[in-house]
């Protein structure tokens, strides 16, 4: 529910974004060294220092920045595709593809090893809840998840590799406005015919237990905007009785990671925006939770292509929104557990 979310995701972001984001963008420097906050180079730090970006190697990375910074788009595209590298997105994207080959391909001739691997999990589930709502949403508006997509990125393959979609049938408004019909595709009698929240998350457990998320494979959470795990997920846990799960309690808010990672403002990430700043369409019926959550994998793995590592960077804590510092260790959400009752 793209456009639903926006104006009360920029409030949020706004009130809660008050640390700065260490940028995406100097990931593969920092798994080598092991440095937060590093901007990229522009120059190459003196050949005597003792500092952890001394290597001869960031000397070469730094020149070979300042050439691409000067190319031109058609130069960009024309080098891309020597390398055979995607050709798509405007001239920021280009330029941040090729920075992150070049960065990738000198630290792996330099053997800087001893840091973390390009990714920090082995899948990523991507989510994007479609819930009941009206065409001006009062304050106290309850919304409840009237759809349930998962979308699994192998981050090894860099392909989805599976997905999960139920319908849910919502408890205290049963009755769909017309807005939210025309919205959302989803119809009163598909509802109607759908089983309840709890039971369906039971399912959705189940479906994350089976592919061995937590257990054998690290993983993380990962939607567009805060509102689908503090507001969304908040409520219809609170509305259903049952404990708001733990492997929701962390999740890479991607508007965020490509704010970071590609430079653009916060204003600039509608999942419309991503698409096509990185020359992709979106696929699919806008506002079907699983064409919108299959649309926000698409833009996961091309940054993961461009050379981003994707992390959790936002978390809920006592019901509450909070960002997880850029300093903050790297951990995987936990096993998945069936959903328990409130005390």
């Amino acid at each position: 529910m793209e456009d639903q979310k926006e104006n009360i995701f920029d409030k949020d972001g706004n009130v809660k974004a008050s640390h700065s984001p260490e940028d995406d963008s100097n990931s593969l420097a920092k798994s080598c060294n092991r440095r937060c906050g590093q901007k990229e180079p522009v120059e190459a730090p003196p050949s005597s220092s003792k500092g952890e970006f001394s290597d001869p190697v960031y000397k070469e990375i730094a020149v070979a920045n300042g050439h691409i910074n000067r190319m031109n788009k058609d130069e960009l595209r024309a080098k891309l595709a020597d390398l055979k590298l995607d050709t798509r997105g405007v001239k920021d994207v280009l330029k941040k593809r090729l920075k992150s080959h070049y960065k990738k391909q000198k630290l792996t001739q330099a053997l800087l090893e001893g840091g973390p691997t390009d990714t920090y999990y082995d899948y990523i589930c991507v989510v994007d809840f479609e819930a009941t709502c009206e065409e001006n949403n009062p304050p106290d508006f309850l919304h409840e998840i009237i759809e349930f997509p998962m979308v699994l990125v192998n981050t090894h393959t860099l392909e989805i590799e599976d997905s999960f979609q139920e319908y849910v049938k919502p408890e205290t408004n049963s009755q769909l406005s017309d807005f939210c019909v025309q919205l959302t595709g989803i119809t009163q009698e598909t509802v109607d015919k759908a089983d309840s929240f709890s039971s369906v998350l039971q399912r959705a457990v189940a479906w994350l237990q089976e592919k061995e998320l937590g257990t054998k494979y690290k993983y993380a959470v990962l939607t567009d905007g805060a509102w689908d795990m503090s507001k969304f997920l908040n409520i219809q846990c609170r509305v259903s009785g049952i404990r708001y799960p733990q492997f929701a309690k962390k999740w890479i808010n991607i508007r965020k990671s490509y704010g970071n990672f590609y430079k653009v403002p916060r204003t600039h990430t509608k999942l419309s925006s991503m698409l096509e700043k990185l020359g992709l369409q979106y696929e699919g019926r806008p506002h079907c939770g699983l064409d919108d959550s299959r649309n926000i994998a698409r833009i996961a793995l091309r940054m993961l292509q461009d050379g981003c590592q994707l992390r959790a960077n936002e978390r809920m804590h006592a019901g509450q929104l909070l960002s997880v510092p850029s300093s903050a260790p790297v951990e995987g959400a936990p096993p998945p557990h069936n959903p328990r009752c409130r005390n």
